[in-house]
């Protein structure tokens, strides 16, 4: 089947089925349906290259990650590929796990119409590049702040404030904070919240330590503490891979959680409801996060001027197994 098919199908001409094809507003809408209803019954797919090159578009919108190693990342690319797909583009992901591999390939215009930079680790170097080459784009779980590019975040403040909030609720005055990397805003921001929720309630932070975001790095923070004799009655750690290294750190030592220690991550990796015990969390809402930056995406793509505003997603506190009341001594 082909264009003429579907002409003669609707009655038609193949200018106007081409029109309907490459979503020309100048076409009737009795004339569009008419044009639909013929495409349908006749199972015909128009050519994506063929109309990429009518409408001087590649169909293509790429996405750089720094890695596939966390389900936050996965559930925001399936949210982001699914919602292109509604809308017929294709997705192209480049993943820069090393910070010195340079020029990121999609970053040319005959290649796609549109980059999404998920949590970049050289930020300032990819936007001034993207800029310079005038392709539209956006930022995921940005770590700068940008006068002229759009951008979601999480509210990494709230996060860590609402999950010590739930700790001194239940009674705990020794509360410890790991976080990731200092580099991180995101590391930064959860421990702000953690301060302040402590400085409310007129305590001062057990300990803050930073260290990789592995299961092995938390681990080795929590043996160190250990061998110290300095743990706290609750550890907040700012990465659920960080509370699980602690988790397990902790039961080596017949220390139990949350009898003896409570602990709390952040993330809501998909496994850590599964584990005993079932990980207390903050979850970050990558749905509306990758939601949302395909609408902003698409916005500049059909060239409409966008204030360069950060949207900040309010994350939610999943109390599970892992947190309890104070032990009285």
């Amino acid at each position: 089947m082909n264009i003429h098919d579907v002409a003669k199908k609707s009655g038609l001409s193949v200018v106007t089925v081409s029109r309907v094809i490459n979503n020309s507003p100048s076409v009737r809408e009795g004339n569009r349906r008419k044009v639909l209803s013929a495409m349908e019954e006749l199972n015909y797919q128009p050519n994506s290259a063929a109309r990429s090159l009518v409408r001087g578009k590649t169909g293509v919108i790429g996405m750089s990650i720094t890695n596939f190693n966390d389900s936050f990342y996965d559930r925001v690319i399936r949210v982001v590929n699914r919602k292109l797909a509604e809308q017929g583009y294709f997705l192209a992901l480049s993943i820069a796990e090393n910070e010195d591999e340079g020029v990121n390939f999609l970053f040319q215009k005959d290649r796609v119409d549109g980059i999404i930079l998920l949590s970049p680790i050289e930020e300032k170097e990819y936007v001034e590049e993207l800029k310079r080459k005038n392709i539209p784009f956006v930022l995921l779980d940005n770590q700068l702040q940008h006068e002229d590019v759009p951008s979601v975040v999480v509210d990494n403040y709230q996060g860590g404030y609402e999950a010590t909030k739930h700790l001194i609720g239940l009674g705990h005055t020794q509360i410890a904070y790991i976080g990731g990397p200092s580099v991180f805003l995101s590391v930064a921001e959860r421990k702000r919240g953690y301060v302040q929720a402590l400085d409310e309630a007129g305590l001062t932070p057990f300990g803050t330590e930073y260290c990789g975001f592995t299961v092995s790095s938390g681990y080795e923070v929590a043996k160190r503490w250990i061998r110290e004799d300095k743990l706290p009655t609750a550890i907040f750690s700012g990465d659920d891979f960080i509370a699980l290294g602690v988790v397990q750190a902790l039961r080596e030592e017949g220390i139990l959680v949350p009898q003896d220690i409570s602990v709390v991550g952040f993330d809501d990796q998909q496994f850590v409801g599964e584990f005993y015990p079932r990980l207390t969390t903050v979850r970050q809402p990558e749905a509306q996060m990758g939601s949302i930056g395909v609408d902003l995406l698409m916005k500049l793509i059909n060239g409409e001027v966008m204030p360069a505003v950060v949207t900040k997603l309010a994350p939610q506190l999943l109390v599970r197994e892992s947190t309890a009341s104070v032990r009285l001594t």
